[in-house]
């Protein structure tokens, strides 16, 4: 069992930056995928980013690209969301999610929120105009 843990959020302007971190217990996150998610108009979680633990590979929403960047920090067990160019579309709840200990996930099923099995309670992100 994980246990993800988000933090970070807050009330930003237009243009400005937030970091966002993922802390796990339970289990160290060993070579699982970790991403991040966050609520869109007609999807109930649009995929951000994710990183593979083990290699540190990433990947990135259309979006997004550019603007945030994901890294993890294996001591700290924990992921983090770097988030600048904040747009106000940039609003939502954003969401931490893991795949059970050892679940593969083919590349094309990362942005499937489906293929994750723990999630985090989230932290708001408000991106005023």
């Amino acid at each position: 069992q994980v246990t993800l843990v988000e933090s970070g959020g807050g009330l930003v302007q237009a243009g400005g930056s937030l970091r966002l971190s993922c802390a796990a217990s339970g289990r160290t996150f060993d070579n699982y995928i970790v991403a991040w998610f966050r609520p869109a108009p007609g999807k109930e979680r649009e995929f951000v980013t994710a990183i593979r633990w083990f290699s540190g590979r990433t990947f990135y929403a259309d979006s997004v690209k550019g603007r945030f960047t994901i890294s993890r920090d294996n001591t700290k067990n924990t992921i983090y969301l770097q988030m600048n160019s904040l747009e106000p579309e940039d609003t939502a709840v954003y969401y931490c999610a893991a795949p059970r200990y050892r679940k593969i996930i083919l590349p094309a099923r990362y942005s499937s929120p489906d293929e994750y099995d723990y999630w985090g309670q989230g932290t708001q992100v408000t991106v005023s105009s």
